[in-house]
């Protein structure tokens, strides 16, 4: 069917390895370089699709990033082995908007990508990667007129090398150890040191431009910065959202319907009612519900007993309550919620969500309510009189703030826009779960209150668009499902106030030391004399103010954790000092000479920096 609709490109089929003639079968994962068994014809290129420069932050799952080294690793070793093109998923980390996230996913669903979802550089990943792109440019002659050939350096060593002539010629040398220390492997009668677990690209065959183990970039450190607290009653007003009973339910089955077929995504709610006789009051009863998502919560009598939830990999919950009845007719109310939709895997249309299935137990009779008459109400009559626009038809229906929170509850207030130009974010620690709205545009969903195994929240501050902000009088409303508090919430800015570079005497030099190509005598030539470097800068309108730590010797740590080594050159904040105070950037050589002196010699030594930007 693709084919036939003769689009003028090709169709790619990831992680298809039989995808037929003409598809062209690719690769999605980490280390596509090293499971990949390439194109399944030899007319296709062999392409990696989605090379995730993170992982993807879902609910229930360990928070965990990918390091700028590993990226750099598998892209090299992918390119050496022949490979046309990679893409990367998500080169930007983005921001998922409104209802816009899957299900279980976060807003900030992919915020460690080398351009984090403010749209700020992730440093060191996106520099590593600019340089590792550099470094390949500067092979593109062989890499694309010639043929690869591989052989073995050592046990876990080996070499890919493309050379068209005497003139022309790349390598990449590959230590697939990542255990031992350093390996020392011998290329073309001229030895080379390889990192553990570490790639180096050789333009020319001889010098090497760049390793992925070994990263120069800096490092930056990204800071909310608090700009105003909405903690005065006076600013803040409320709706309490009205629980249906059975009697106001919009339609009705004799079963229990699926949340998603019964919505149409119309909405994230769906209200799921039912009636019964009691004929005492003081019966213990136990309501039990059984649901596949996402999350639940149950009213009796219009008065809020309890919520449950599954997570990304365990849809499938259970919420189990007292039931507080009264003599004769109870009316319970229970709140199915989505939080986003399915987002892949096969037989989309089999996914259900919902309630499955609900008892009660009272005394020693298990009363079985699956297959009963139920009343149903799609969406919040919140979302369906729209309180989120700044309409005058809606003014009428808010009310003061009253101290006393409680489950599904409205709030508003007014405020004004941070001064200058950084990425603005609502900080929502204080509260529970929902949705929130700026100036009637939803800036996605939040649930603060589900915590991850160390007991943190997943995400507190939600990413507000400056394209979504007035210089004053702006709407922030929102939504809270549980019984969060509004007067915590707070408005920031984010920045970049620290960068930090930490590089020794034995990298490369910066890949733009390459600086060209020239021809002398028929020869190519190029120009990379340059020593490593440390090379700093902050964000445009903002300088280096302070030297925070300044080392050139032994320093161990790194650009979170640093101290003075054995090796310690006094004069290391003075020359860095001198070099970058009052600069948006500076680049400081690794070198003892630049230092006045060597205070170890025979030592190997690095410099480490970190650097305060205002």
């Amino acid at each position: 069917m693709a084919v036939g609709l003769q689009t003028g490109v090709p169709w790619v089929m990831c992680k298809q390895d039989d995808a037929p003639d003409p598809v062209i079968n690719a690769c999605n994962g980490l280390r596509c370089g090293e499971t990949f068994s390439g194109p399944n014809s030899p007319r296709k290129p062999a392409i990696w699709t989605e090379n995730w420069t993170t992982v993807y932050q879902v609910y229930g799952k360990e928070t965990r990033s990918r390091f700028a080294e590993d990226i750099a690793f598998h892209t090299a070793l992918f390119i050496a082995k022949g490979g046309s093109f990679v893409n990367y998923y998500m080169y930007h980390g983005g921001t998922n908007f409104g209802r816009t996230a899957a299900e279980y996913v976060p807003t900030s669903y992919y915020d460690q990508a080398p351009i984090d979802e403010y749209g700020m550089l992730r440093q060191p990943k996106h520099g590593h990667m600019k340089e590792l792109h550099a470094s390949i440019k500067l092979c593109r002659k062989p890499l694309l007129s010639s043929k690869w050939t591989n052989f073995s350096l050592g046990h876990l060593q080996e070499a890919f090398v493309f050379e068209r002539n005497s003139h022309e010629c790349a390598a990449f040398l590959v230590n697939h150890d990542g255990r031992s220390n350093a390996t020392t492997v011998h290329f073309k009668g001229l030895s080379y040191k390889l990192p553990p677990k570490s790639i180096s690209i050789l333009p020319d065959c001889k010098t090497v431009a760049f390793n992925t183990a070994q990263v120069s970039t800096q490092y930056g450190t990204r800071l909310a910065t608090r700009r105003q607290k909405f903690d005065s009653i006076e600013q803040w007003k409320e709706y309490k959202e009205y629980i249906p009973s059975f009697d106001k339910s919009s339609f009705r089955a004799n079963m229990l319907l699926e949340h998603m077929n019964t919505t149409k995504d119309s909405s994230d709610y769906l209200w799921y009612t039912f009636r019964f006789h009691q004929n005492s009051s003081n019966a213990h009863s136990v309501l039990t519900v059984n649901s596949l998502g996402h999350n639940l919560h149950a009213f009796v009598n219009g008065e809020f007993i309890g919520s449950a939830h599954g997570s990304h990999d365990n849809k499938s919950f259970t919420l189990q309550r007292s039931l507080p009845l009264k003599r004769g007719t109870n009316d319970v109310s229970l709140l199915s919620v989505m939080t986003g939709l399915p987002d892949g895997g096969a037989y989309l249309e089999r996914r259900v969500a919902g309630l499955r299935r609900v008892t009660i137990q009272r005394q020693h009779e298990l009363h079985d309510f699956t297959t009963y008459l139920w009343g149903y109400r799609v969406g919040l009559s919140g979302e369906n009189i729209q309180l989120h626009r700044n309409d005058a038809s809606v003014k009428a229906y808010w009310s003061r703030y009253a101290s006393s929170s409680q489950p599904l509850t409205w709030y508003k207030t007014i405020f004004d826009a941070p001064v200058g130009n950084d990425p603005v974010a609502l900080n929502l620690a204080s509260m529970g779960k929902g949705e929130a709205w700026v100036n009637g545009q939803s800036i996605g969903r939040y649930w603060v209150s589900f915590l991850d195994s160390d007991g943190n929240p997943y995400q507190t501050w939600n990413h507000i668009p400056r394209s979504f902000l007035k210089p004053s009088g702006n709407l922030l409303v929102l939504l809270e499902e549980e019984k969060g508090n509004p007067l915590g919430i707070s408005i920031g800015t984010m920045s970049t106030t620290k960068v930090c570079g930490h590089v020794s005497s034995s990298y490369p030099p910066p890949v733009i030391s390459w600086q060209g190509e020239n021809q002398i005598n028929g020869n190519r030539k190029r120009n990379h004399g340059r020593r490593p470097r440390v090379q700093l800068r902050c964000p445009r309108g903002r300088k280096i103010s302070s030297v925070l730590f300044s080392s050139f010797g032994t320093p161990s740590g790194d650009c979170e954790t640093y101290a003075t080594g054995s090796c310690h050159a006094s004069n290391s904040r003075a020359i860095v000092e001198k070099a970058c105070l009052g600069k948006e950037r500076c680049s400081i050589p690794v070198s003892s000479k630049n230092f006045h002196g060597d205070p170890c010699p025979g030592i190997a030594k690095s410099l480490l920096v970190d650097a305060k930007c205002s």
